[in-house]
């Protein structure tokens, strides 16, 4: 009787314990029913932008373009300022050229004038010669 009162306490221990599992694999399946089929929200992982590496790639171009406008602006000047220098040294040099042609020419006709010219014509040498005598008297 012993044997037969363990071997059905067994058989009560196994129907509880298959019952317990039983239980816990309802619960288990009706949890996740619900876990399924209730509303989800999706949620956006918001990608948090710092507009710091903007400004600072944009301030570092800007300050790339203004040094290359810098430097073209200065090249552009110098240029100018050659350009202007020697339209000017071109201007002193036609009008250092003219004056010596003026004075060339101005000597050329004082030497002209000093060989063509007399101090009395030769026609009117006897006539200078006489006013000379009278002078002298």
């Amino acid at each position: 009787m012993n044997s037969l009162k363990k071997d059905l306490r067994g058989e009560v221990e196994d129907q509880d314990l298959d019952q317990a599992l039983e239980n816990f694999r309802l619960s288990v399946y009706a949890w996740s029913e619900a876990a399924y089929s209730r509303p989800r929200t999706a949620s956006v992982a918001r990608r948090r932008r710092s507009w710091r590496p903007a400004a600072a790639w944009a301030l570092g171009c800007v300050l790339a373009a203004g040094s290359l406008a810098g430097g073209l602006y200065d090249r552009h000047h110098r240029r100018e300022l050659a350009r202007i220098a020697a339209v000017q040294a071109a201007r002193q040099r036609q009008l250092a050229a003219a004056q010596h042609a003026r004075m060339e020419d101005a000597n050329l006709m004082a030497t002209v004038d000093q060989d063509v010219s007399q101090e009395v014509p030769d026609a009117m040498a006897p006539l200078a010669q006489l006013m000379d005598e009278d002078n002298n008297r």
